[in-house]
């Protein structure tokens, strides 16, 4: 029961930091362009990226 004391406040800082972590990268763009890679891999072309 003792290290319940310890446990809790780890987990909601880790549940905060993992929640942070996907609110960034939702802020970032991360998410903007999911057929963008499909594409690509798929594509015959040897042209280098635009990037």
């Amino acid at each position: 029961m003792n290290m319940l004391i310890y446990l809790i406040p780890i987990a909601l800082f880790l549940g905060g930091l993992g929640l942070f972590a996907f609110l960034w990268s939702l802020k970032s763009g991360q998410y903007e362009d999911l057929d963008g890679a499909a594409w690509r891999v798929i594509s015959d072309s040897d042209d280098k990226p635009d990037a």
